[in-house]
């Protein structure tokens, strides 16, 4: 114990010594670029330190599911080397004056952006989230202490190493990005409860276990989700085209993302018009569907019924709830009720009823007509994301390079005194 806790604490402290240098825009991108070419170059090597990862998880007997998001390849790669050039095109968010004004009593007063400080990031099986994470952070300025799941431990430290690599090559403090390589789960407590001094915000990514854990514990503040509980509303005057594709790809595009719609609310009115042949495509695309008791009257098939925990399942799968409302103001008032402040929807031509809902629904999301999968920093052009926040305090919604920074002020005057 003692021997992990002088570790962590030199990481923090290196940190911590990191961002006192502040760094130019151009310096920034030089460092991001020689990092994309480093991977582009070592790709082999990248994908061999993969497969070890790999071979170890099947060996544990890890889901399915979680070994594709381990897996590294070409397209992986390259997807990953785009995100690192779109973030160098980016502007740098920092030492930008947000406002400015002059007082009165002779004070000139600016507002400008400022890095957070020092970033941690515990995360689970993606490797690409530490190149991702890594250059959102460095970008905007911040250090970042890394601590990814161990079934990806290869793969994250061969990624941390050539940003290290990039930052020596670039006479920056390479310690502005750090990898926690114990494996014990003890670290992750020590982290979240004894790293105040050191750490300024921890970003969770993963799943709901390792969340809850996040912000049951943490001593620091927290940005992150714990779930994504999304909702599509089919009003009653929604175009049922409109209505159609837009709900078939917000469940079944993806069903393992926080953006995939969990429950789909109909408005009563069109069950029969519309809602019935939304449901029967959902079928025929294998998704199963829970309804209510009006559901399942109106519904031509045998579906099972909904209870009152159904609603607020995060399901993940091609399993979907659906209910029946009387109104606008009923749709709202679930959502309210059972959703997660994540991304929930309205399908309607009413411009009216379109928004009564983007602003009484208390989501970081509201969307009009529109996919809940868009839910995604890469789909808003910020250049990927750190991940989703359903905070109520910013930032919420996806977590990119303008939300990765705090401001102070900054006032002059001609030597005024307070009366």
């Amino acid at each position: 114990r003692g021997l992990m806790q002088k570790l962590l604490t030199d990481i923090g402290k290196k940190s911590k010594k990191a961002i006192n240098k502040r760094l130019s825009t151009k310096k920034k991108d030089k460092v991001l670029k020689d990092y994309r070419l480093l991977i582009l170059k070592n790709k082999k090597l990248i994908i061999n330190e993969n497969k070890k990862d790999i071979k170890n998880a099947y060996k544990k007997g890890i889901k399915n599911n979680l070994i594709q998001r381990l897996i590294l390849n070409d397209k992986k790669i390259i997807a990953i080397t785009n995100s690192i050039k779109k973030i160098i095109s980016l502007r740098d968010p920092t030492n930008v004056i947000l406002e400015k004004w002059k007082r009165p009593n002779g004070l000139v007063i600016s507002k400008v952006s400022i890095p957070i400080g020092v970033i941690g990031v515990i995360y689970e099986s993606r490797p690409n989230v530490t190149a991702d994470v890594a250059s959102l952070c460095f970008k905007s300025g911040n250090a970042v202490i890394l601590k990814g799941g161990s079934e990806a431990y290869y793969s994250n430290l061969i990624l941390t190493k050539f940003f290290r690599k990039s930052l020596k090559k670039n006479n920056v403090d390479e310690n502005f990005v750090q990898f926690l390589k114990l494996k014990k789960r003890s670290v992750v407590d020590f982290l979240l409860q004894k790293m105040s001094k050191f750490i300024d915000v921890i970003i969770p990514r993963g799943g709901k276990g390792l969340v809850k854990k996040v912000q049951d514990l943490s001593s620091v503040p927290t940005i992150g989700h714990l779930e994504g509980v999304c909702h599509s509303y089919v009003d009653k005057n929604a175009n049922p085209k409109i209505a159609n594709k837009v709900v078939q790809n917000a469940k079944m595009r993806n069903t393992a993302i926080c953006g995939a719609t969990e429950t789909i609310l109909l408005h009563e009115k069109i069950i029969k018009k519309f809602g019935n042949e939304i449901l029967k495509n959902l079928e025929e695309n294998g998704c199963k569907i829970i309804g209510d008791n009006k559901i399942r009257k109106l519904y031509d098939k045998k579906i099972q019924k909904a209870s009152i925990k159904d609603w607020s399942k995060e399901y993940l799968s091609p399993v979907v709830s659906v209910k029946s409302v009387k109104n606008i103001d009923e749709a709202i008032a679930h959502i309210n009720k059972y959703g997660t402040m994540h991304t929930d929807c309205i399908i309607t031509q009413n411009k009216k009823a379109a928004k009564k809902f983007l602003n009484e629904v208390k989501s970081s999301i509201a969307m009009h007509n529109t996919s809940t999968q868009f839910a995604d920093g890469g789909e808003f052009g910020f250049g990927g994301e750190v991940g989703i926040s359903t905070n109520t305090l910013p930032p919420r919604g996806p977590v990119g390079l303008n939300q990765l920074i705090s401001y102070k002020y900054q006032v002059t005057s001609k030597g005024q005194v307070r009366k």
